[in-house]
Protein backbone atom coordinates (compact mmCIF):
# COMPACT_ATOMS: atom_id res chain seq x y z
CA UNK A 1 0.00 0.00 0.00
CA UNK A 2 1.22 3.31 -0.86
CA UNK A 3 2.10 5.49 2.24
CA UNK A 4 1.34 9.50 2.73
CA UNK A 5 2.83 11.71 -0.13
CA UNK A 6 5.55 14.10 0.12
CA UNK A 7 4.61 17.87 0.28
CA UNK A 8 6.36 18.05 -3.31
CA UNK A 9 4.17 15.09 -4.10
CA UNK A 10 1.33 17.05 -3.04
CA UNK A 11 1.97 20.38 -5.03
CA UNK A 12 2.71 18.01 -8.16
CA UNK A 13 -0.95 16.95 -7.85
CA UNK A 14 -2.53 20.86 -7.75
CA UNK A 15 0.45 21.87 -10.67
CA UNK A 16 -0.31 18.65 -13.15
CA UNK A 17 -3.91 19.18 -14.14
CA UNK A 18 -2.95 22.59 -14.98
CA UNK A 19 -1.04 21.78 -18.23
CA UNK A 20 -1.00 18.24 -18.32
CA UNK A 21 2.89 18.89 -18.66
CA UNK A 22 4.91 16.69 -16.05
CA UNK A 23 8.14 18.23 -16.15
CA UNK A 24 6.72 21.45 -16.10
CA UNK A 25 4.53 20.68 -13.09
CA UNK A 26 7.10 18.74 -11.62
CA UNK A 27 9.57 22.38 -11.73
CA UNK A 28 6.38 24.48 -10.18
CA UNK A 29 6.30 21.85 -6.93
CA UNK A 30 10.03 22.75 -6.12
CA UNK A 31 11.66 19.93 -7.89
CA UNK A 32 15.01 20.41 -9.95
CA UNK A 33 14.80 21.66 -13.40
CA UNK A 34 17.71 18.82 -14.53
CA UNK A 35 15.33 15.94 -12.64
CA UNK A 36 12.30 17.04 -13.65
CA UNK A 37 11.23 15.26 -16.35
CA UNK A 38 12.25 12.44 -15.18
CA UNK A 39 10.85 12.80 -11.31
CA UNK A 40 7.56 13.94 -13.57
CA UNK A 41 7.04 10.58 -15.38
CA UNK A 42 7.52 8.78 -12.40
CA UNK A 43 4.77 10.23 -10.07
CA UNK A 44 2.52 9.74 -12.90
CA UNK A 45 3.03 5.95 -12.34
CA UNK A 46 3.01 6.09 -9.16
CA UNK A 47 -0.94 4.85 -7.79
CA UNK A 48 -1.84 6.83 -5.27
CA UNK A 49 -0.07 10.15 -6.68
CA UNK A 50 -2.01 8.91 -10.28
CA UNK A 51 -5.59 8.37 -8.29
CA UNK A 52 -5.00 12.05 -6.30
CA UNK A 53 -4.56 13.49 -10.24
CA UNK A 54 -7.86 12.11 -11.10
CA UNK A 55 -9.84 12.81 -8.38
CA UNK A 56 -8.49 16.91 -8.47
CA UNK A 57 -9.25 16.51 -12.34
CA UNK A 58 -12.78 16.07 -10.93
CA UNK A 59 -13.19 18.23 -8.57
CA UNK A 60 -12.47 20.93 -11.01
CA UNK A 61 -14.55 19.67 -13.67
CA UNK A 62 -17.75 19.80 -10.68
CA UNK A 63 -16.54 23.38 -9.98
CA UNK A 64 -16.24 24.87 -13.15
CA UNK A 65 -18.82 22.98 -14.74
CA UNK A 66 -15.97 21.84 -17.30
CA UNK A 67 -16.66 19.13 -19.13
CA UNK A 68 -13.56 17.28 -21.10
CA UNK A 69 -16.03 17.53 -24.81
CA UNK A 70 -15.96 21.80 -24.11
CA UNK A 71 -12.02 21.37 -23.78
CA UNK A 72 -11.77 18.93 -26.53
CA UNK A 73 -13.71 21.06 -28.47
CA UNK A 74 -12.22 24.59 -27.77
CA UNK A 75 -9.14 22.90 -28.84
CA UNK A 76 -10.68 21.26 -32.07
CA UNK A 77 -11.67 25.26 -33.15
CA UNK A 78 -8.23 26.48 -32.86
CA UNK A 79 -6.67 23.38 -34.50
CA UNK A 80 -8.69 23.20 -37.68
CA UNK A 81 -8.79 27.08 -37.97
CA UNK A 82 -8.32 28.32 -40.98
CA UNK A 83 -6.94 31.52 -42.86
CA UNK A 84 -9.21 31.41 -45.36
CA UNK A 85 -12.22 31.68 -43.25
CA UNK A 86 -10.78 35.51 -42.32
CA UNK A 87 -10.17 36.78 -45.86
CA UNK A 88 -11.38 36.96 -49.36
CA UNK A 89 -9.28 37.97 -52.74
CA UNK A 90 -10.43 41.15 -54.67
CA UNK A 91 -11.14 40.95 -58.66
CA UNK A 92 -7.11 41.68 -58.97
CA UNK A 93 -7.05 38.26 -56.91
CA UNK A 94 -4.73 40.42 -53.96
CA UNK A 95 -6.26 39.65 -50.18
CA UNK A 96 -8.20 41.41 -48.06
CA UNK A 97 -9.17 40.82 -44.69
CA UNK A 98 -13.29 40.36 -44.09
CA UNK A 99 -14.53 39.65 -40.67
CA UNK A 100 -18.32 40.29 -41.44
CA UNK A 101 -19.20 36.71 -41.78
CA UNK A 102 -17.32 35.64 -38.99
CA UNK A 103 -18.83 32.80 -37.18
CA UNK A 104 -18.40 32.32 -32.83
CA UNK A 105 -16.35 29.39 -33.49
CA UNK A 106 -13.97 30.61 -36.22
CA UNK A 107 -13.25 33.90 -33.69
CA UNK A 108 -12.92 31.63 -30.94
CA UNK A 109 -9.62 30.52 -33.06
CA UNK A 110 -8.40 34.73 -33.08
CA UNK A 111 -5.70 35.16 -30.27
CA UNK A 112 -5.54 38.95 -31.39
CA UNK A 113 -6.42 41.74 -33.87
CA UNK A 114 -4.87 44.89 -34.22
CA UNK A 115 -6.09 47.77 -36.16
CA UNK A 116 -3.80 50.69 -37.28
CA UNK A 117 -4.55 54.58 -38.16
CA UNK A 118 -1.41 56.37 -39.67
CA UNK A 119 -1.20 58.92 -42.12
CA UNK A 120 0.94 57.85 -45.39
CA UNK A 121 3.08 60.68 -46.92
CA UNK A 122 3.03 64.50 -45.66
CA UNK A 123 1.97 67.31 -46.62
CA UNK A 124 -0.69 67.38 -49.72
CA UNK A 125 0.00 63.96 -50.95
CA UNK A 126 -1.04 62.71 -47.16
CA UNK A 127 -3.27 60.04 -46.66
CA UNK A 128 -5.44 58.59 -43.80
CA UNK A 129 -4.57 54.56 -43.71
CA UNK A 130 -6.12 52.01 -41.77
CA UNK A 131 -4.10 48.79 -41.12
CA UNK A 132 -5.82 45.63 -39.61
CA UNK A 133 -3.64 42.59 -38.21
CA UNK A 134 -5.11 39.47 -36.56
CA UNK A 135 -3.15 36.55 -35.39
CA UNK A 136 -4.95 33.02 -35.03
CA UNK A 137 -3.87 30.73 -31.58
CA UNK A 138 -1.06 28.18 -32.20
CA UNK A 139 -2.44 25.72 -34.43
CA UNK A 140 -0.15 22.65 -33.77
CA UNK A 141 0.06 23.02 -29.96
CA UNK A 142 -4.10 22.90 -29.75
CA UNK A 143 -3.42 19.64 -32.51
CA UNK A 144 -0.88 18.30 -29.69
CA UNK A 145 -3.22 18.99 -26.75
CA UNK A 146 -6.37 16.94 -28.52
CA UNK A 147 -4.01 14.06 -29.72
CA UNK A 148 -3.27 13.88 -26.41
CA UNK A 149 -6.74 13.86 -24.89
CA UNK A 150 -8.05 11.74 -27.37
CA UNK A 151 -5.08 9.36 -27.02
CA UNK A 152 -4.28 9.43 -30.74
CA UNK A 153 -0.58 9.51 -29.59
CA UNK A 154 1.84 8.67 -26.54
CA UNK A 155 3.99 11.45 -25.49
CA UNK A 156 6.74 9.99 -27.84
CA UNK A 157 9.42 12.97 -27.93
CA UNK A 158 8.36 13.28 -23.70
CA UNK A 159 8.99 9.23 -23.62
CA UNK A 160 12.55 9.38 -25.85
CA UNK A 161 13.87 12.08 -23.79
CA UNK A 162 12.59 10.20 -20.52
CA UNK A 163 14.76 7.37 -21.73
CA UNK A 164 17.41 9.22 -22.50
CA UNK A 165 17.60 10.88 -19.46
CA UNK A 166 17.00 7.65 -17.28
CA UNK A 167 20.04 5.99 -19.42
CA UNK A 168 21.97 9.06 -19.20
CA UNK A 169 21.90 8.99 -15.47
CA UNK A 170 22.61 5.32 -15.29
CA UNK A 171 25.54 5.82 -17.42
CA UNK A 172 26.98 8.45 -15.34
CA UNK A 173 26.27 6.55 -11.94
CA UNK A 174 28.39 3.46 -14.03
CA UNK A 175 31.33 5.34 -15.15
CA UNK A 176 31.15 7.32 -11.26
CA UNK A 177 31.73 3.52 -10.02
CA UNK A 178 34.17 2.28 -12.49
CA UNK A 179 36.47 5.74 -11.62
CA UNK A 180 35.99 4.49 -8.21
CA UNK A 181 36.60 1.31 -8.75
CA UNK A 182 39.92 2.08 -10.64
CA UNK A 183 40.99 4.50 -8.34
CA UNK A 184 40.98 1.44 -5.46
CA UNK A 185 42.76 -1.24 -7.36
CA UNK A 186 45.42 2.04 -8.26
CA UNK A 187 45.56 3.19 -4.48
CA UNK A 188 45.66 -0.48 -3.94
CA UNK A 189 48.68 -1.62 -6.11
CA UNK A 190 50.22 1.49 -4.69
CA UNK A 191 50.12 0.37 -1.13
CA UNK A 192 51.36 -3.24 -2.20
CA UNK A 193 54.17 -1.36 -3.97
CA UNK A 194 55.18 0.92 -0.96
CA UNK A 195 55.39 -1.98 1.33
CA UNK A 196 57.16 -4.26 -0.66
CA UNK A 197 59.69 -1.57 -1.36
CA UNK A 198 59.50 -1.23 2.75
CA UNK A 199 60.33 -4.61 3.30
CA UNK A 200 62.76 -4.83 0.75
CA UNK A 201 64.57 -1.92 2.34
CA UNK A 202 64.55 -3.90 5.56
CA UNK A 203 65.77 -6.81 4.04
CA UNK A 204 68.59 -5.18 2.60
CA UNK A 205 69.52 -3.20 6.02
CA UNK A 206 69.55 -6.62 8.10
CA UNK A 207 71.66 -8.16 4.86
CA UNK A 208 74.06 -5.00 5.38
CA UNK A 209 74.00 -5.06 8.74
CA UNK A 210 75.14 -9.21 8.56
CA UNK A 211 78.32 -8.85 6.00
CA UNK A 212 79.61 -5.67 8.75
CA UNK A 213 79.12 -7.91 11.65
CA UNK A 214 80.35 -11.16 9.61
CA UNK A 215 83.26 -8.84 8.35
CA UNK A 216 83.87 -7.63 11.48
CA UNK A 217 83.82 -11.23 13.13
CA UNK A 218 86.38 -12.25 10.10
CA UNK A 219 88.53 -9.64 10.83
CA UNK A 220 88.96 -10.02 14.93
CA UNK A 221 89.34 -14.15 13.97
CA UNK A 222 92.22 -12.76 11.82
CA UNK A 223 93.50 -10.68 14.39
CA UNK A 224 93.14 -13.20 17.03
CA UNK A 225 95.08 -16.03 14.88
CA UNK A 226 97.59 -13.49 14.21
CA UNK A 227 98.32 -13.20 17.73
CA UNK A 228 98.37 -16.64 18.51
CA UNK A 229 100.90 -17.18 15.80
CA UNK A 230 102.97 -14.23 16.84
CA UNK A 231 102.94 -16.19 20.77
CA UNK A 232 104.16 -19.64 19.50
CA UNK A 233 106.68 -18.39 17.00
CA UNK A 234 109.89 -18.93 18.68
CA UNK A 235 112.30 -16.35 19.60
CA UNK A 236 115.68 -15.85 17.84
CA UNK A 237 118.64 -16.71 19.90
CA UNK A 238 120.53 -13.50 20.93
CA UNK A 239 124.54 -13.01 19.47
CA UNK A 240 127.05 -14.31 21.30
CA UNK A 241 128.87 -12.13 23.67
CA UNK A 242 125.92 -10.12 24.08
CA UNK A 243 124.20 -8.90 27.62
CA UNK A 244 121.45 -10.80 26.67
CA UNK A 245 123.36 -14.20 25.60
CA UNK A 246 125.21 -13.91 28.97
CA UNK A 247 122.24 -13.12 31.20
CA UNK A 248 120.85 -16.86 29.22
CA UNK A 249 124.46 -18.41 29.76
CA UNK A 250 126.07 -17.34 32.97
CA UNK A 251 128.77 -20.03 31.97
CA UNK A 252 130.44 -18.61 29.01
CA UNK A 253 133.09 -17.01 28.66
CA UNK A 254 134.78 -15.07 26.29
CA UNK A 255 137.67 -16.64 24.25
CA UNK A 256 141.40 -15.78 24.30
CA UNK A 257 143.54 -15.70 21.26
Amino acid sequence: MAGPMTPKQARFVQEYPIDLNAAQAAIRAGYSAKTARVIGHENLTKPNIAAAIEKAKEVRAQRTRLTSDMVVDELRKIGFANMADYMKSTPEGDPCLDFSRLTREQTAALAEVTVEHFLDHRGEKARSVRRVKFKLHDKRAALVDLGRHLGIFVHKPDHGQIEVATNLHELVIARIERIANSRRVRESKEADAAAEAAQRRVRESKEADATAEAEAEAAHLLKARAAAAEAGRPKSEPAPGSMEYQALHPEWRPEED
